[in-house]
């Protein structure tokens, strides 16, 4: 089983953009020290908590200061960009940093109104075409030469519902999180409809989630809450805030609905010991028959977070 990060360059109370975006480095260095297969970076346009907007620029400045770990977007927004645009910065990235450059890409809008006002975004969905558009580029098929004209690094398709569908016609791997992990087989279809590439002969599957590990269970849910607590203030005050110190927290003030939506936060996640993360993995991969997990863990305080990181790593038996 290969284990992997995502990490989305979260801000934290106390530090600016920038030591954020230098705190994801930091940590793919760290990433590639533990032994993890993949360290990908998002993008997030106008969001508060979040400093990449991006995630060519980022993945650059991540795979030059690391030599083996897997670099890639978890993902580039296809709705934002022009197919060729990011073709050519993902063949410069396979360019510099050959073999080692991952290309996901995704469907979703900006955060809100004024966002993809700003982005140009269109409500039109065009996700299949841009994809088949943006492969043509990458393979050197299409009507204009991306370049440089290099091997194309393997795209991944950020998926669900629909998603998954297009993912299965086109033939490509994808990630999925959410929700749709609750189903009892979430990539049935995908697998049903998947249509063999020379480039992947076979489905692969990539989960998405968050997982937490420390010495107790208790110590992996005080690292989880400040993750927790921003989700359910953005649903309560409509803004995605920095990651607070779980000291800074006071649960005791927290209403009836803010507690709940922090539990089912909570509980959507993996959490605990090592031992106790371990056979809720195993059930996750069974249940979806993953070929890779991939954690997109963040806390407050970044030593502990690099503490999980290695922890995580240590289980890179699970379902073996």
């Amino acid at each position: 089983m290969l284990l992997s990060l995502l990490d989305r360059s979260r801000t934290r109370t106390g530090f600016d953009d920038g030591s954020a975006l230098r705190h994801t480095v930091e940590r793919a260095v760290h990433a590639e020290k533990i032994g993890l297969h993949r360290f990908w970076v998002a993008e997030h346009h106008g969001v508060p908590g979040i400093a990449s907007g991006a995630p060519a620029v980022l993945a650059a400045a991540v795979a030059s200061r690391t030599s083996r770990i897997r670099v890639g977007s978890g993902g580039v927004m296809l709705p934002n960009h022009q197919p060729l645009v990011v073709a050519e910065q993902f063949l410069m990235l396979e360019s510099l940093f050959p073999g080692r450059i991952d290309l996901g890409v995704g469907r979703s809008l900006g955060f809100t109104e004024p966002v993809r006002a700003a982005l140009r975004s269109e409500r039109t969905d065009t996700f299949e075409a841009d994809i088949a558009e943006l492969r043509s580029y990458l393979d050197g098929s299409g009507p204009v030469t991306a370049r440089p004209a290099v091997s194309s690094p393997p795209v991944f398709v950020l998926a669900t519902g629909a998603g998954l569908e297009v993912a299965a016609r086109a033939g490509l791997p994808v990630v999925v999180g959410g929700p749709v992990l609750q189903q009892d087989d979430p990539l049935a279809l995908y697998r049903k409809h998947f249509r063999p590439t020379p480039a992947n002969p076979e489905p692969y599957v990539i989960v998405s989630l968050d997982v937490t590990i420390a010495a107790d269970a208790a110590d992996a849910r005080r690292l989880a809450v400040p993750e927790a607590w921003a989700m359910a203030r953005s649903r309560r005050e409509g803004e995605f805030s920095a990651l607070e110190p779980a000291s800074a927290i006071d649960e005791s003030q927290w209403t009836p609905q803010t507690r709940n939506r922090i539990e089912a936060s909570l509980a959507s996640s993996i959490l605990g010991t090592a031992g106790q993360v371990r056979p809720r993995l195993e059930e996750v991969v069974e249940r979806t028959g993953a070929n890779e997990i991939m954690a997109s863990t963040s806390t407050f305080d970044r030593a502990e977070l690099f503490d999980a990181d290695a922890a995580f790593a240590q289980l890179a038996g699970v379902a073996g």
